[in-house]
């Protein structure tokens, strides 16, 4: 079947993680890459448990959770560095390939969309704060279904959204885990691999494997002149 639809994960895949750490200036210089992976472990490490636990609670909620944990790990807690953190998270840069590419996605006729665990709150607001709007079909936030990634139900919404098989989608992921229960849901997987990790040992396997995103267009036998 023909890819009808390019549908990308949010958090690392679009959205740069580390622009909020970067931009808070209360954080140490050095202390800055440490905090940004514990927060980052920690939350997805939430998203998991209680997805195992049917104890759901939106992603906001979470990632303040795992950034208090990430704090007062490193010896930084502090309420003004936590409300400034999480307000920097909501207003993350994208990498800077991503609006070009999805300019030409949409000009060649593809739709394109977001599966996320983030909220509708916080989706929308770092597609605004990142010059995305109105380069997306579909918002689609895992709020609905009240249960996080890697749960074979949030895949079927995506497609249940769209109105396609999965064999008509191209899935674009910078998380290992994603990729690989993407590819094992059905669909065409293409692993942005921007840090050089190693492959997940998870059923599924991406059909393709980038750097970046500017790559998926050429990939996609798509028209990049």
């Amino acid at each position: 079947m023909p890819i009808k639809a390019c549908i990308f994960d949010a958090y690392g895949t679009l959205f740069d993680l580390a622009s909020a750490t970067a931009r808070c200036p209360d954080i140490p210089e050095p202390q800055r890459a440490a905090l940004n992976a514990l927060w980052r472990d920690k939350q997805l490490q939430y998203t998991w448990l209680r997805a195992l636990q049917g104890r759901y609670a939106d992603f906001h909620q979470v990632t303040a959770e795992a950034l208090d944990f990430a704090l007062e790990s490193l010896n930084l807690a502090s309420p003004q560095r936590h409300a400034a953190l999480m307000a920097l998270f909501e207003t993350l840069h994208a990498f800077p390939e991503v609006p070009q590419m999805l300019r030409i996605l949409r000009q060649a006729g593809l739709k394109t969309a977001i599966l996320s665990n983030g909220t509708p709150a916080m989706l929308a607001s770092s597609i605004s704060s990142a010059g995305l709007e109105g380069l997306f079909d579909e918002v689609l936030s895992v709020d609905p279904l009240r249960t996080y990634k890697t749960d074979r139900r949030v895949y079927q919404y995506a497609l249940d959204r769209l109105g396609l098989a999965a064999d008509e989608i191209s899935f674009q992921s910078s998380n290992g885990w994603d990729a690989h229960a993407a590819a094992d849901f059905g669909m065409r997987v293409v692993w942005c691999n921007r840090y050089g990790q190693r492959r997940e040992r998870l059923p599924g396997q991406p059909a393709h494997e980038v750097t970046t995103l500017a790559a998926l267009p050429a990939w996609l036998g798509l028209n990049t002149s």
